[in-house]
């Protein structure tokens, strides 16, 4: 997907992969599309929303970063999906150039402990303290960050706030400077009006799941997906906006839920299909016919094979 054009210097650039990582709902999702300047990786205020790479790319005038939001590592429920879930983590550490490691200011649990290990030693990292808005006492960091800093030599420490993004007291360009350090000096991995290397498709099953997220209770989220069954482009002719007919699959686990996800006299899909295509013609900069319907497929989350066909890895 693309975004507007941006002049660089070519002797200046610098170009790499930077992974976000960090324990689910620290709010890894918030700060890919903040850096970004678009909605491209779900948010939820229920844990583990994320469960796909999801690569949104920033192209600046001397640095290009293309940044892989992950799955926050699965250390409960061990189904096939979960452990698709943490394969992309690990595979993602390998791949990329240096590491944002998240966790919010003034807390550091068990586990993120345990995201922390799994970071590779030779991989720089910064560590973002994220959430820097929502403290009581700024001071109240020191200590907490001196007690942080005896677990890695971090390559810097950053206070951020995703929520407030670049805006002032956000601190994402402080962030950014320091990444920009760790990038090699190399050409463009991107066209530079790329912002992801996802396509529409993947958005739009990923705002519809955001949906299920926004408007069911707390279980069934967890156990649902989307699958796009079918994807058509019409029109764009002599600069005209292209149309986008989509058909989609809600595949819950059980016939109980599927009651839940069309609602009564069909109200709650209705709402759902509503706001994801209204989304998905912002960010596609054109009209979307969207259908949606719900389909049960017990043990879906399990099926090893079924995943890979949703796009699971």
């Amino acid at each position: 997907m693309n975004a507007n054009e941006t002049d660089f210097d070519p002797a200046a650039l610098r170009s790499g992969y930077v992974a976000i990582v960090g324990r689910p709902n620290v709010g890894k999702s918030t700060l890919l599309n903040a850096l970004v300047g678009e909605k491209l990786s779900i948010v939820s205020r229920k844990a583990q929303t994320t469960r796909h790479r999801i690569a949104g790319i920033r192209s600046d005038e001397d640095a290009q970063y293309v940044f892989v939001d992950t799955p926050g590592f699965q250390t409960q429920h061990k189904n096939a999906l979960n452990r698709a879930m943490n394969r992309g983590v690990c595979a993602a550490l390998v791949e990329v150039d240096v590491v944002v490691f998240v966790i919010e200011a003034g807390h550091f649990s068990r586990r993120d402990e345990a995201v922390l290990e799994l970071l590779p030693p030779e991989k720089p990292v910064l560590l973002a303290l994220n959430k820097t808005d929502l403290l009581p006492d700024r001071e109240s960091l020191l200590p907490f960050l001196a007690r942080i800093a005896k677990r890695r030599d971090f390559a810097a420490v950053v206070p951020v706030s995703a929520a407030k993004g670049m805006q002032k007291g956000g601190q994402l360009d402080s962030l950014l400077a320091e990444l920009k350090k760790h990038l090699p000096r190399e050409g463009l991995l991107f066209a530079p009006d790329e912002i992801t290397d996802k396509s529409e498709r993947f958005i739009a099953s990923e705002y519809l799941r955001e949906k299920l997220f926004r408007f069911l209770g707390d279980e069934l989220p967890y156990g649902a997906t989307v699958e796009i069954e079918k994807f058509e482009e019409e029109g764009g002719e002599e600069g005209s906006p292209r149309l986008r007919r989509i058909f989609a699959a809600v595949i819950v686990d059980r016939p109980a839920h599927k009651a839940m996800v069309i609602g009564k006299g069909g109200e709650t899909l209705k709402r759902i299909a509503s706001e994801a295509r209204q989304d998905m013609e912002r960010l596609f900069g054109g009209k979307v016919y969207l259908e949606v319907w719900v389909k049960v497929k017990s043990g879906w989350n399990d099926d090893e094979r079924l995943l890979r066909s949703l796009g699971y890895e």
